[in-house]
Parts: structure tokens; sequence; C-alpha cells
């Protein structure tokens, strides 16, 4: 099956995150972000411009306009597709976009992870698709990525659905360390974005089926960002393995610094 035509040009997306308002989004969110309980997390509306997300979300395949997989089991009822070349094309230049040089600034300044890596294979994330009924179980996710032998660092969710309503449920719930509870959470409303960092106590899903009505769909655009390093409580004790830091590079500070300031923030 070859890319499905859309109405919206794929070249409407490139450089959409060179816009400065995100650098200054991820300065000005920083500190609430790195923050927050039960682990590190942000949720940002009108993320996209409003014709572009709305681009996004009417050309979203549906169930049977696209190659899916298929996932149907006791831990996780949904459609996804990781494979970009059966995607429209506008959303296959979406996801390029969510692994530019720009957007991964933006985590990095948002969550504080210096030398993130995007994942050109988009394993386990790329487009998700849920109907009624179908849920995600509170997890923590994998937490190695085989072909880049990098440690999972974070993750964005980019929700499409042009209507979601609470009475829906559909949630994504952020858990605290011992699992007694949510302690936060966010609904797929159109056009936010949810960022949060991975880590062994990351514990996070959909637990509560969706209740939309039938032939209405959770839709999100899933992406997952990694290091080859990891410097914080999860990391393994490899004393014959050193850790590099972003410091010992003047090309990686000023990459960063350079981004910051291009938000008005410097």
């Amino acid at each position: 099956m070859t890319s499905i035509s859309t109405d919206a040009p794929a070249t409407s997306v490139m450089g959409v995150f060179d816009d400065s308002r995100y650098a200054q989004l991820a300065v000005e969110s920083a500190d609430a972000y790195q923050s927050a309980d039960p682990f590190p997390h942000g949720v940002y509306d009108d993320f996209l411009p409003t014709d572009l997300a709305a681009a996004l979300s009417t050309s979203f395949p549906a169930p049977d306009s696209m190659a899916w997989i298929s996932r149907d089991n006791a831990q996780n009822r949904r459609l996804y597709q990781h494979d970009e070349t059966l995607m429209p094309a506008l959303h296959r230049a979406m996801l390029r976009e969510f692994n530019s040089r720009q957007f991964v600034l933006f985590l990095e300044t948002l969550t504080g992870i210096d030398n993130l890596i995007p994942d050109p294979y988009f394993i386990g994330g790329g487009l998700h698709l849920s109907g009624r009924d179908d849920f995600l179980k509170v997890h923590a996710d994998f937490n190695w990525h085989h072909k880049l032998q990098a440690h999972r660092r974070v993750n964005a969710l980019m929700y499409l659905s042009d209507e979601w309503y609470e009475e829906w449920a559909g949630a994504v719930e952020f858990w605290d360390k011992d699992m007694t509870g949510p302690v936060d959470m966010a609904y797929p409303n159109f056009n936010r974005l949810v960022v949060f960092s991975t880590s062994e106590n990351s514990n996070h899903g959909q637990p509560r089926h969706n209740m939309c009505p039938e032939g209405t769909y959770r839709k999100v655009i899933n992406l997952y960002y990694y290091t080859t390093h990891r410097d914080d409580e999860d990391a393994e004790a490899r004393p014959h393995f050193t850790l590099y830091k972003t410091g010992a590079s003047d090309f990686a500070t000023q990459l960063g610094a350079d981004f910051r300031r291009s938000g008005g923030q410097l």
C-alpha cells in the first residue's frame, strides 16, 4: 500500500517548529515540567498551528483506510502503525518534523535532558488509533532501543481527535511510584501535546476504556526519544564506560543556547 493522498500538502509542515514561540514555551515551562508530580510531565494546548492540526485530524487514517497493526490483549487494545511508508504524506512529513533538530531542542530545553536522539524507526510509536472500549493498562515503558543502542528518556503524544469529551474517559493517567492511583491525567483534547520523562517509575496508561460513540476515534501521534547514556537514578553501574556530558562540546551547548535565545528569553 502506498501513501494516501491528502488535501493539505506535506510541504505545509516543513519548518513548523522554527517559530520562536516554541523556544519561548520550552523556557517558560521547563521549571513546572521538571518539578511535576508524580514524575516530570507537561500538557500544552493549541500546540500546532490550528489549520495544520485540523488537516492532520481530518486526514488521519480510518481503521479501514490503512494497513494497521492490531493489539488486542488483556493489557492493550488499539491500532497502531510505525511504518511511515504506509502513512499519508502529511503525517509522514509531520513525523519528520517531530524528529527535527528544532523539536529535539524544544524537548531538551523543556525536560532538562541533553543529547536526546529521535527514533527514525518510530518503534512502538507512529500513528495510534483507538475507538470505543479500547484501553491501555498502566505500565512503565520499555527502556532500551536495540537499533539505536540507547535508553528511552522522553515520550511526546500529539492528540488530534477533532472532539473529545471527559465523559468519554480515555485520559492518559500518571500514577505514583507505588501504583496506588493517578496523581495527574490529561484528556486527549484536539491539538494537545503531552510530554513526559520515562523511567522505571513513570507509570502511566489509559486504563479507563474509551466511552466515545462508535465510529469516533482517539487519534494520536506517538514519538519517543532516547539518549546513549543515563546519569540519573536509573543508570546501570558500568564503571568501564565514560558518561560523556554535553558540556564537553562547545557546539552542543551553543545549539541549546541559540535555541533558547530565539524565544527572546536571553
